[in-house]
């Protein structure tokens, strides 16, 4: 083996590859506010690359220590119940490791998840939690390259080979709300659907579509409305289901919150839940419970999902190697109040 192999990796020699002088590097391994933004990424990313071991003298190696035992969880919105849900996850599964969880929210727009990254570089977290980002695979390559543990909560699209994934069982958790209306007696039942370009809106509604083909119940493409998850899209879509001349009598939304805003349409149109229709929503966040009548929904372990991501995470950092591909967790249906037999039959 050469002497440059062996040789530890000093100060002056990543001050003479970056071009700047062996004080600027001191600075940005002491946590120095002086220096520039753009030169201490570059420190920081040549430091993690080239192996850098502090010595005694360095007074606080932020890089050897790998975001001071930071976890980051990256959200496209961290307004949300769901996002709620998988940060308390993730914070119980990290505090007994006294991991601390941090959250970032993908800037909108092009070039977003190309700063985050720059911003990423910087922070050089123990892991990092991606929960429905719209990173593209070049990103999420860039993210291995950076050395960084990262595992993907509930996938939107094609995800590089390298970063593994967890989620639930969408499909299955479509079937199921499907047959459960069905097995109630209802023919026409409505669908509002999460952003079409995430995969799990995509299974939920083959699991639907799968379901009444099954049961030989005709599907009608115009009772399926493609909404984005928010309670407002529920409430739009909802009213746009009910002011057909043959509205359903059931809806499937596909997560909790467009299922709230269904029952608020329902609300305005002077009919109740489930007399008059019945909704099934898609999550089991806490708040299906606490509304009038409580929600029949599909259960998907959200916190177990970002608690699972974490330990996955922890192990990496002690050795073990990360899985590959997809894991799944189950989906449950729970039915409470808000479902019932339709008023009348459909022929």
């Amino acid at each position: 083996m050469s002497d440059s192999m062996d040789r530890r990796v000093t100060v002056a020699d990543i001050a003479a590859e970056a071009g700047v002088s062996r004080a600027t590097v001191s600075k940005v391994l002491n946590g120095r506010s002086d220096v520039a933004q753009s030169t201490r990424v570059q420190i920081e990313a040549m430091l993690v690359a080239r192996g850098y071991v502090p010595t005694r003298r360095t007074k606080r190696p932020v890089i050897a220590e790998r975001g001071g035992g930071l976890m980051e969880i990256l959200f496209n919105d961290a307004g949300t119940p769901w996002a709620a849900e998988i940060i308390r996850g993730a914070e119980e599964a990290a505090r007994g490791s006294r991991i601390g969880v941090v959250v970032s929210v993908l800037e909108r727009g092009a070039g977003g998840g190309r700063r985050w990254l720059e911003d990423l570089t910087a922070r050089v977290p123990r892991g990092v939690i991606l929960a429905v980002t719209d990173l593209t695979a070049a990103d999420q390559r860039r993210i291995a390259k950076l050395g960084v543990p990262a595992v993907i909560v509930d996938q939107v699209g094609d995800a590089d080979g390298d970063i593994p994934s967890i989620g639930a069982g969408n499909w299955g958790g479509g079937m199921a709300a499907t047959q459960h209306l069905i097995d109630l007696g209802h023919r026409r039942i409505g669908m509002i659907t999460g952003p079409m370009r995430y995969l799990c809106s995509q299974a939920r509604l083959a699991g639907y579509r799968a379901t009444l083909e099954r049961a030989g119940v005709e599907a009608d493409d115009s009772l399926v409305e493609h909404g984005d998850f928010h309670y407002s899209s529920g409430h739009e879509l909802g009213l746009a289901l009910l002011d057909r001349p043959d509205p359903p009598s059931a809806i499937f939304a596909a997560n909790d919150e467009q299922a709230l805003g269904v029952y608020a349409a329902v609300r305005q149109r002077g009919l109740r839940v489930p007399d008059d229709l019945s909704v099934v929503g898609f999550d089991d966040v806490p708040m299906s419970q606490w509304v009038t009548p409580p929600l029949t929904t599909v259960r998907q372990p959200i916190a177990e999902l970002a608690a699972l991501a974490v330990r996955t995470l922890l192990a990496h950092k002690d050795g073990v190697d990360m899985p590959e591909g997809r894991v799944e967790l189950s989906t449950k249906l729970v039915v409470r109040d808000s479902t019932a037999p339709p008023a009348e039959r459909d022929n």
